[in-house]
Order: C-alpha cells, then structure tokens, then sequence
C-alpha cells in the first residue's frame, strides 16, 4: 500500500494538524509502525489484498484508517509518499473535530485488539496494577501505622489489573488462531 503523506501545509488548520498527529502517534504505538498520514484518503493498494480485509471496512468515511492499520498489522508494506495538497477553496469539511477524533481513536483499539491485543490490554492492565499499589501505599503510610489496612479500590484495582491482563492473553490466543487458520492452505 502506497499512501499520499499530505505536509502540514496541506491540513487545514493547526487544531485539525494537531488531532491529526495525536492519531498517527497512537496508531504508530498500537501497530508498531511509523504512521505518518491514518487519515490520507489518497492511497493506491493490490485489489487482491484489500479484498482480505473488506469486511473490516466501516461504511463511513473511515476506511483509510481501518485499511492502513489493517495492511500494517497483518504484515504488508505500507509505503507513505510525500504529496502536495492544495488548500480548500470552497466547503467546509464533513470531518467534526471531537466526534470523528474519538471515532478514529475506537477504530484504532478495534484494529489493534484484531491483530495484537496486547498492545492494548497490556497497558490498561499495568496501569490499574500501579493504580492500585498506590492506593495501598497511602493506605499504608497515612493510615494507622502498625496495623495493615489493604483498601477496597486497592482491591478491586489488583483484581480489575488482572482479569484485564487475562482477557489480552485471551484475545491474542484467538487472534493467533484466527491468523493461523487464515494462512492454512485449503485442503479440500
């Protein structure tokens, strides 16, 4: 896949360039790969291969994103080329700052969570872990001293870190089934 890299001159303004880069870095993170342009729709890509992944596609205007990480994930080339956009003249874009930026942020998880879901649980689940031993550590020093005093949020935190942590191991075995399954010549 061969993806237009449109150049901060070419978004429309700072707050949507800024959005912009706030996306890219977290799909960057999520997929492993250097992400410069999720949201180009200028991209050129094998029918064949798209074809493996038309059943991800939302019917919205989000399908570059959903393609782009798709390619990436399951191990294709993703190439971005530098290109020059010429600034809007007429209209006004259909893209909604907050609503399509949270839109993009939920593809992003849902294609990772497809591909590599600990890239996802993982994270959430070390962070509730340190959550929770910071609620027992200031239970245990500003509390009665002497007497240990394990609070219930230090509780529930432990215990959400690892039922979280098990549904990332969870969901990348099935995963890993599912791309097993899928790179299995037929047999029939």
């Amino acid at each position: 896949m061969v993806i237009g890299e449109r150049t901060r001159a070419g978004q429309q303004n700072t707050i949507r360039w800024l959005g912009n880069t706030i996306l890219n870095k977290l799909g960057s993170y999520l997929i492993e790969m250097d992400m410069r342009d999720l949201t180009s729709g200028f991209r050129a890509m094998r029918r064949s291969v798209m074809l493996e992944f038309v059943h991800l596609l939302p019917n919205k205007m989000s399908w570059p994103t959903t393609s782009a990480l798709a390619f990436g994930k399951s191990g294709y080339h993703v190439r971005f080329e530098p290109i020059h956009v010429a600034p809007r003249v007429t209209g006004k874009s259909a893209q909604k700052l907050l609503r399509n930026g949270f839109r993009f942020t939920g593809i992003i998880l849902r294609i990772t969570t497809l591909f590599a879901p600990m890239r996802v649980f993982f994270p959430v689940s070390v962070m509730m872990l340190m959550l929770g031993l910071l609620s027992f550590c200031i239970s245990y020093f500003y509390t009665d001293a002497g007497r240990l005093y394990i609070p219930n949020s230090a509780v529930m935190l432990f215990v959400g870190a690892v039922v979280i942590f098990m549904f990332g191991l969870l969901a990348e075995q099935i995963a890993g089934l599912r791309f097993a399954r899928r790179e299995q010549p037929e047999t029939r």
